[in-house]
């Protein structure tokens, strides 16, 4: 078992005032040739948006992309007629496909959102644009592994067109959770808030390991967190 840490103050920054965003990997104006992503793992933006705030309408092609609220809400409309909310405990995932637009803005004036922003590279090119949506109770997430993004769309996941299974987890301090990545497979895994312990490494809010081999994985909660998952094909 290899783990390669991405402490969250060495990450990517952009801060626009109406937007303060964390880059785990190479986007935007921030390049760095040695995280330009993982697996078919592209993004991970930690989002931060202002009151009033957001993205006015963008093109995308040809990327899964996953929104995972953390706190607060964000409005989202695209040009499929799609329209609506991400609260805490919702997973959007948003198909791009042959062309899609949308724009992202924080439902409220009066309260900042704070978001995960996924993007992962599909299996094949050019398939037809969509959207999915579907809320996980907190009940179902804490102290076990709820897998909440799926190839397959299976345990009531959100589909995703690429061999990634993500899991979510909300830890107390002492919850233990495991899981084992299979011969072939890696695994990313990304705290969204809190700290932990894998396999007897401290993580904190922010932090994001590659897995870069086959094994078990062991997530002990430090105090009050929340945890993402990804196990991927090669």
């Amino acid at each position: 078992m290899t783990l390669a840490v991405r402490r969250s103050e060495e990450r990517g920054r952009a801060n626009f005032g109406w937007l303060d965003s964390k880059h785990t990997f190479s986007f935007g104006h921030y390049h760095d040739p040695q995280y330009m992503g993982f697996g078919p793992l592209r993004v991970i933006n930690d989002d931060r948006v202002a009151p009033g705030g957001g993205f006015p309408a963008h093109p995308h092609s040809d990327m899964e992309i996953i929104s995972y609220v953390l706190e607060g809400a964000m409005e989202h409309k695209d040009s499929l007629g799609t329209g609506s909310v991400i609260r805490p405990g919702d997973v959007q995932r948003m198909s791009a496909g042959t062309g899609i637009r949308h724009s992202e803005f924080n439902a409220s004036k009066t309260d900042p959102v704070h978001f995960l922003q996924i993007w992962i590279m599909p299996e094949r090119k050019g398939i037809e644009p969509g959207y999915e949506q579907k809320a996980f109770a907190d009940a179902e997430k804490r102290g076990r592994l709820r897998l909440v993004g799926s190839r397959d769309g299976r345990d009531g996941s959100v589909t995703i067109h690429q061999d990634v299974d993500l899991y979510a987890t909300l830890l107390r301090g002492g919850d233990i959770v495991e899981h084992t990545i299979a011969a072939g497979r890696g695994g990313w895994v990304q705290v969204a808030r809190g700290s932990v312990e894998l396999n007897g490494t401290t993580l904190r809010e922010g932090d994001g390991v590659a897995v870069t081999a086959s094994g078990p994985l062991r997530i002990e909660g430090l105090a009050d967190a929340e945890v993402l998952l990804f196990d991927m094909g090669p």
